[in-house]
């Protein structure tokens, strides 16, 4: 059946960012107010991003914010977009979301990276092991096995965690992850949000080379993209230059907590290009705008579902956009 964007599950994706002039714990307290709205306005899913030593990113201690979040909400699915497998022994993940799940039953989602969400000196300091991201596959059947009821006769238990039904994605950015999500019958989640290059390649590799598993039939993929949504374009443009600065940064290696959106914000020719190449997809505009361009992004990509994260400094106009985005399907 042909995906419609008026049909397609709407997801958000947060990393909890650090806001110029305010704390970690005010980023919290924003991402649990934007989950319960979230919830309110009918998203699907809520996922955190475990980054680490970076100043604009508060959601490194992945598994504690999920179950903050979760303890939060009632109903709306909340998981790791995703927990970075190499910076960890699969069995204390597998504890973890076993306790998570648990706690907060049929509603917690397991979402793997490879890359280890951080610079090599941080990637060294916290996994100890230069050759962990390899092994990547392999610790993920490790995991796979701590969770399954067969492993209730090993010498090596998740207690809790074994038996329960806590799904399992592959997030990625590459055509790897998707030949691992199809190879192992798991759901895929592509970060087109800040690697747009090869996101057709990937859900082209995925969907052709799925093969059915006991935790999915069919093949499944979620793709991020970046919405900044407003009552009029020019104030919906105004708000992402929030947005533009933490993609600069990234570029110029001048990293900085989210900064207040800036009417004068302008950028060198040769690094706005290489910004454009960067946000490909990233959807900024007024409600027909924005309901413009995801309807052709669905159409193209024919994603299952659609996960959204929105870089937006002041905080109503970040529920606000999110309200946008959600209506635009509701009034359909």
């Amino acid at each position: 059946m042909k995906k419609d964007f008026n049909t397609t599950p709407l997801s958000i994706l947060d990393l909890a960012l650090v806001l110029e002039g305010k704390t970690p714990a005010q980023s919290f307290k924003n991402s649990l107010s934007l989950a319960q709205k979230a919830e309110s306005l009918g998203y699907h899913r809520f996922w955190l991003a475990e980054h680490h030593n970076m100043v604009s990113i508060a959601s490194s201690a992945t598994s504690i914010l999920i179950g903050h979040i979760a303890g939060g909400t009632t109903k709306i699915r909340v998981g790791s977009g995703g927990i970075m497998l190499p910076n960890h022994a699969p069995l204390v993940i597998a504890e973890q979301f076993g306790t998570l799940a648990s706690l907060y039953p049929n509603r917690i989602d397991l979402g793997l990276g490879r890359a280890p969400g951080t610079d090599q000196l941080t990637a060294r300091a916290l996994q100890r092991d230069d050759q962990a991201a390899f092994q990547f596959p392999k610790t993920v059947r490790e995991l796979q096995n701590y969770l399954s009821e067969d492993n209730k006769n090993s010498e090596v238990r998740a207690i809790p965690g074994e038996g329960l039904d806590i799904p399992i994605w592959i997030l990625g950015s590459s055509t790897d992850s998707a030949k691992l999500a199809a190879a192992f019958g798991l759901p895929y989640a592509f970060a087109s949000h800040f690697a747009p290059q090869q996101l057709q390649q990937a859900l082209h590799i995925y969907r052709t080379n799925f093969k059915p598993s006991e935790q999915l039939k069919e093949p499944y993929a979620i793709a991020c993209v970046n919405v900044t949504a407003a009552t009029t374009s020019e104030e919906a443009k105004l708000i992402a230059t929030s947005m533009e600065k933490i993609f600069l940064g990234i570029l110029t290696n001048d990293r900085h907590p989210l900064q207040p959106a800036d009417e004068n914000f302008k950028v060198s020719p040769e690094a706005k290009q290489v910004m454009k190449q960067f946000l490909t997809y990233s959807f900024i505009g007024n409600p027909s705008e924005i309901k413009e361009a995801l309807t052709q992004f669905v159409d193209d990509t024919q994603i299952d579902e659609l996960m959204v994260v929105s870089h937006i400094y002041d905080h109503e106009a970040r529920l606000n956009s999110y309200k946008i985005l959600r209506e635009l399907q509701s009034a359909s």
